[in-house]
């Protein structure tokens, strides 16, 4: 299935391309969430009617997630889980802990735009862990694991 993409998506393409993808993955999410329609004659011509209105959209949404990139970038948490002796959690510290540990903080960062590629933190220490809050912008927060 053809779509016209309205805004950049990692792995697909930017805005303005025409792709193919699976009918479902059009029809439950690209279109739904507003980030795709299909690509009919009429949906194309209405597109590049529009085309410097979403370009200039998509320009201020990338300056807005530099913005709070500076402001989130190095920015450091501590959480608090209960630890075996030898430094292992019982439990783990995933995207909810340390999402709700940066609201704690008064700083907005959702699960969403936390990267774990291992997985869950499971023994205390200091980690670096990936954020992106735009295809194109992404940083780094240093979450501090200690033993209650």
């Amino acid at each position: 299935m053809q779509v016209i993409l309205l805004e950049k998506i990692v792995n697909l393409g930017n805005l303005g391309d025409l792709v193919n993808v699976k009918p479902g993955y059009a029809r439950n999410y690209l279109v739904p969430q507003g980030l795709a329609t299909v690509a009919t004659e009429a949906n194309i011509k209405a597109f590049e009617e529009r085309r410097q209105d979403l370009e200039k959209a998509s320009a201020d949404k990338l300056q807005a997630a530099k913005a709070r990139a500076t402001e989130l970038d190095g920015q450091s948490v501590e959480i608090a889980g209960r630890a075996s002796d030898e430094g292992k959690l019982f439990g783990s510290v995933g995207l909810v802990e340390i999402s709700e540990a940066f609201a704690a903080k008064g700083l907005e960062l959702a699960k969403s735009e936390i990267q774990l590629p291992e997985g869950p933190l499971k023994m205390i220490g200091d980690y670096e862990v990936a954020a992106s809050v735009h295809p194109e912008v992404s940083f780094t927060v240093k979450v501090v694991v200690v033993a209650e």
